[in-house]
């Protein structure tokens, strides 16, 4: 009587289980390349559920290098119902400082298109949101330049203004389906 009939599947439990390590470190390694983003996104959910206090937070990230410092600041476009009323979402640019972000700028109102414009104001690129729902019809593209500390906390008023004739450089979230 065998009373050790599993010992035979030891040897191929070895080789999964080295198998599922090595594919563990390539995954972890791939994480790294590409210029952070993924460790950089699993940063940003946590500030965003410490900050919000919610779980369930719902957002959509795009990363451009707003000041041309080098670093990407994160554009975070709020979509949970909490963040979002018949003018649109709220959005965050985050700018990272050691392990940890900083809100720059929070902006109520606000839809896709999210753009980086060519403009520059302060060495900040200038934005653009869309602005529709809540009253404005119809709708138009309202350009956010950066003053020196944050961007406009309202695109439907002063110093907020509607786009005229402005070049995008890169649309960042693209416009709703």
């Amino acid at each position: 009587m065998n009373f050790f009939p599993r010992l035979r599947s030891f040897p191929i439990m070895g080789i999964m289980l080295l198998t599922f390590l090595m594919m563990s470190c390539v995954s972890y390694a791939a994480l790294q390349a590409n210029d952070g983003i993924p460790l950089m996104e699993t940063s940003i959910r946590r500030f965003l559920q410490n900050w919000d206090e919610d779980d369930e937070l719902q957002y959509i990230l795009a990363f451009y290098d707003l000041n041309n410092d080098g670093k990407n600041e994160d554009i975070v476009y709020l979509t949970s119902r909490k963040w979002c009323g018949s003018g649109g979402c709220n959005t965050l640019i985050l700018e990272q400082n050691d392990d940890s972000w900083e809100i720059i700028s929070r902006t109520t109102l606000t839809r896709p298109p999210i753009r980086v414009l060519k403009s520059i104001s302060k060495g900040w690129h200038s934005l653009s949101v869309w602005v529709q729902g809540g009253g404005i019809q119809p709708g138009y593209e309202a350009e956010l330049i950066f003053d020196g500390k944050t961007y406009p906390m309202n695109p439907t008023i002063p110093p907020a203004q509607k786009v005229v004739g402005e070049s995008t450089e890169k649309e960042l979230i693209p416009e709703e389906p």
